[in-house]
């Protein structure tokens, strides 16, 4: 277990990989069945474990371990179990009167084998949700998780190992080379999750070999506090999606747009819930993570200065702690230039509706977007002048509980969806099929056209 391979054997389990998709063995309901509740059971089987090494890797309390990784995975399979022969079933759909007499459908087929590279914040959910997808679809996987999270990448490997054959799914460790060494392979789909500088190489190595990608990525995701409010409703609600997996969660609220009247309102509320969820020392809390490494605390305590800070800003960077902390910002403000991934929360005054929607303009398209208004007309705007991957009004995360909504960004946050039956769809070929008969030949099509123009516009136009 965890032994890095070098590029001849990672090469030796992709072919094994491909010559075990194109067997067809995994095409059958059974197959798909099968692999689903394996995962299923290696999942509970080890869940203890899988807990431990969160609790290790990013000091997770076991509730949000549960919550957020264990359970999360666990009832997306039982809802895939659950949907998997509608799924399969071949949609029909209408035919054009001109092909008249046809049926038309669509086939789902597996892609064949599959690539999933996933991150460290959340280091076996994002491992093991695509894998739903991919087995449901019938697809084989090679599977490569984070380095960084190196526990729970050790424990992902156990599941896998006991549960499936290698040619079935295989997990890979490693880092750069290893990683390096899989992109290079003409696998026939890749899905990753990280953060842009990167998923612009997978994108120009999976090009060489016209290798479709899924890529989930992140951005500043704006929380908007505008019009009519229950501030201490909303406040919670902020501080509890901010600062769940210590601000590690690509969809948490990035930056607050408040208008100047609540603002000193907002932030009492958000004090208060702080002190309520972690105490008034959220170090010695047991429901308060760590930052992931030395090197991610380095960023994220260089990008605010104390004297910005509202609440927080109490940091030990050998235990890799960083307080809930809350800052004074403004565009120019570097922790208003990228992405900050982590416990840290500036906050911005604005007049109005119309000087949040021109800030949130000034940004990349965000993987998500929050606000929180009472205002139906307030949330009309945002829902038709904000673009990004989700958007969920007064609430912070709890959109991507929803095995109905596809979960994905738009422009730089990232480029297709996957959740329930958009993850089966995902992973499938949606091959177009039409049956005629052999009955009825239309004889206008056929060479010699002479004289037959006029006739075929005619048609044309009446059935169009």
């Amino acid at each position: 277990m965890g032994i890095y391979m070098d590029r001849n054997t990672i090469t030796d389990y992709f072919k094994s990989s491909k010559n075990h998709s194109l067997s067809g063995k995994t095409k059958s309901y059974e197959w798909r069945l099968s692999a689903l509740k394996k995962l299923r059971k290696g999942i509970l089987q080890y869940e203890t474990e899988i807990l431990k090494a969160l609790q290790k890797d990013l000091g997770k309390s076991d509730f949000e371990g549960y919550v957020s990784e264990v359970a999360f995975v666990v009832l997306d399979i039982e809802h895939t179990i659950k949907k998997l022969k509608k799924w399969m079933k071949p949609k029909r759909v209408s035919s054009p009167m001109l092909q008249w007499p046809c049926r038309s459908y669509i086939h789902y087929e597996p892609l064949g084998t599959v690539l999933i590279i996933s991150p460290w914040n959340y280091p076996f959910q994002l491992l093991m949700a695509p894998l739903v997808g991919a087995l449901a679809a019938g697809n084989n996987a090679i599977l490569k998780p984070s380095e960084v999270a190196s526990a729970t990448a050790q424990i992902c490997e156990k599941i896998i190992s006991d549960s499936f054959l290698p040619e079935e799914v295989m997990v890979i460790q490693g880092a750069v080379e290893e990683t390096t060494a899989l992109l290079e392979l003409p696998f026939d789909h890749i899905f990753y999750t990280g953060n842009g500088m990167v998923a612009r190489i997978v994108m120009e190595k999976a090009a060489k070999n016209l290798v479709p990608v899924t890529l989930e990525l992140g951005g500043k995701s704006p929380c908007m506090v505008l019009g009519e409010n229950d501030l201490e409703l909303v406040g919670r609600r902020i501080a509890w999606g901010k600062f769940f997996n210590t601000g590690q969660t690509c969809v948490a609220p990035d930056y607050i747009l408040v208008e100047k009247n609540q603002k000193d309102e907002l932030l009492k509320h958000i004090k208060n819930a702080l002190e309520f969820f972690y105490t008034k020392n959220p170090k010695e809390s047991p429901d308060y993570g760590r930052i992931i490494n030395e090197r991610h605390w380095d960023r994220i305590t260089g990008l605010y200065k104390a004297e910005d800070v509202l609440i927080g800003g109490e940091a030990q960077r050998e235990e890799h702690y960083i307080a809930p902390t809350l800052v004074h910002a403004d565009l120019n403000s570097p922790v208003m230039k990228e992405e900050i991934f982590g416990p840290v929360l500036p906050i911005l005054e604005v007049e109005n509706v119309n000087e949040a929607l021109s800030i949130v303009h000034k940004f990349d398209k965000p993987l998500a977007c929050y606000l929180f208004s009472k205002d139906s007309e307030i949330e009309a705007r945002v829902v038709n002048e904000i673009s990004s991957g989700g958007l969920c009004v007064n609430d912070s995360l709890v959109h991507l509980s929803s095995q109905t909504l596809p979960f994905g960004g738009v422009g730089e946050s990232g480029l297709g969806r996957y959740h329930g039956e958009f993850s089966f769809l995902t992973f499938s070929h949606q091959k177009s099929v039409m049956k005629r008969y052999q009955i009825l030949d239309l004889l206008l099509r056929y060479p010699p056209y002479l004289g037959k123009l006029p006739i075929i516009r005619k048609v044309l136009n009446y059935i169009g």
